[in-house]
């Protein structure tokens, strides 16, 4: 504890080391807050759900806190339910069974842009008869546009904004821009007070209908929104998790084995040396690279197994030879020999007292290793073999270079998980290289 003490009042010498950890642990407190908030199968749902999970989000939608940037303020998205409010509908009882639902979704428009889309979304309970609605939209000005009028079903959804007959009605307008437009400048909005009035009539006893309204902005969330209206925060979140879990299990398990086998390797010598030597001479002038790519195209994708991978080509890498030769050096000190002298074991002497006089020297490195495996996964997930369940930064990449994210003008898709991962590691470099310093004293004075 005295020496852990020690190694962080020095640590306060140096800035960088004080904003890299800060940086670490601002990650570690976003990867637990995601844990928590959004549990591992909800995530997994909600990035694999598509259309369904996300029907009220619109398409490629950018952060909604770029509006305080921009002169003029763009739409965000607004969502009424009568499921909501129940104060939103009115059922009046016509005797016979018959019922009417009158459902009024006002909401005040306020923005210099047109939103991207509309929709509604009904549903109904009933045995046989479905419930018939009809709609209209009243603007400020108080023009009154018949809208649509629906059989309902169990569950429907009338996307306004695909409604060709409404086009047509429009004057050849698209619903999102005709419904908002002003007639005498159908280039400017008319703000002020919007109602979408759906009378809904029902023909048996108990029968419901609700409806919801929504009005999709160019601008939602926190983090915005891609191709398949998923909200990037969601894998923004829950990448910080990933990320720092294969990164600190990576270096940990490649560190800690590659030092024990080297303590092994010198002090049994002989044929346990030899062997050791061999595999590392094998797997060194294996390229790491290519062979996860193909233990990603013949086998899994499953990040568990890639992650076993990377452990077991780490463990055998340049490392040990590192190692290897700190021990050698270890060997000959006198205590080791006085050790071995009152009756030590090897697994004492190897754990005891070999492996703990060089941990200092680990410590730089493994802390100085996790960017690199962070930025790995991130690579195989940018090259398409990335885990297909989990939502990472490397799969945002992904999918933004898939879907040409950077020449459509999306360029928060590709700049928020780079942002992070540029972050990421170089709070674990300068924590990395302040320790070095520390724990290295021919480096304390520069």
């Amino acid at each position: 504890m005295k020496g852990l003490s020690n190694v962080f009042r020095q640590l306060r010498t140096y800035p960088s080391a004080v904003a890299g950890l800060t940086i670490i642990v601002l990650m570690v407190i976003l990867a637990i807050y995601a844990l928590v908030t959004i549990p591992y199968s909800e995530a997994v749902q909600l990035w694999r759900g598509g259309d369904n999970v996300w029907l009220e989000t619109p398409r490629n939608a950018r952060p909604a806190w770029l509006n305080y940037f921009y002169k003029d303020k763009m739409p965000e998205t607004i969502v009424l339910r009568t499921t909501d409010d129940p104060s939103l509908k009115t059922t009046v009882d016509l005797g016979g069974g018959v019922s009417t639902s009158d459902m009024l979704l006002e909401f005040d428009y306020n923005y210099d842009g047109f939103p991207t889309e509309l929709a509604v979304f009904l549903t109904a309970e009933y045995d046989s008869a479905r419930p018939n609605v009809t709609m209209k939209w009243i603007t400020p000005d108080g023009r009154e546009i018949p809208i649509a009028d629906l059989s309902v079903r169990a569950q429907e959804t009338y996307r306004i904004s695909q409604d060709t007959r409404l086009v047509r009605r429009l004057g050849g307008a698209q619903p999102e821009i005709g419904l908002f437009a002003d007639p005498t400048n159908p280039g400017k909005v008319v703000k002020g007070t919007y109602q979408l009035v759906a009378e809904g009539l029902v023909f048996e006893e108990g029968s419901t209908v609700d409806a919801s309204l929504v009005v999709y902005g160019q601008l939602h969330g926190l983090a915005g929104t891609d191709h398949r209206r998923r909200d990037i925060t969601v894998a923004l979140l829950w990448g910080t998790p990933v990320a720092l879990a294969f990164g600190l299990v990576a270096a940990v398990g490649s560190s800690l084995t590659t030092m024990m086998l080297a303590a092994a390797a010198v002090w049994f010598g002989g044929w346990v040396d030899w062997v050791i030597r061999r595999i590392n001479e094998v797997v060194m002038i294996l390229p790491l690279l290519p062979i996860l790519i193909m233990v990603g195209l013949f086998y899994s994708r499953s990040i568990w197994v890639i992650l076993g991978v990377v452990i077991l080509l780490g463990i055998f890498g340049s490392g040990i030879l590192s190692y290897r030769s700190m021990f050698l050096q270890v060997k000959e000190s006198g205590y080791i020999e006085a050790a071995r002298a009152y009756g030590a074991g090897s697994g004492r002497i190897i754990f005891r007292y070999m492996i703990p006089k060089i941990v200092p020297v680990l410590i730089p490195g493994f802390v100085t290793q996790v960017p690199a495996y962070v930025f790995l996964e991130a690579t195989l997930s940018v090259l398409g073999l990335g885990d297909p369940v989990l939502p990472t930064w490397g799969k945002l990449l992904n999918d933004a270079h898939t879907n040409g994210a950077l020449f459509n003008g999306y360029f928060y898709w590709v700049l928020e998980p780079a942002s992070l991962l540029i972050i990421a590691g170089l709070g674990f470099a300068m924590l990395g290289f302040a320790l070095d310093r520390i724990f290295n004293p021919r480096l304390r004075g520069l």
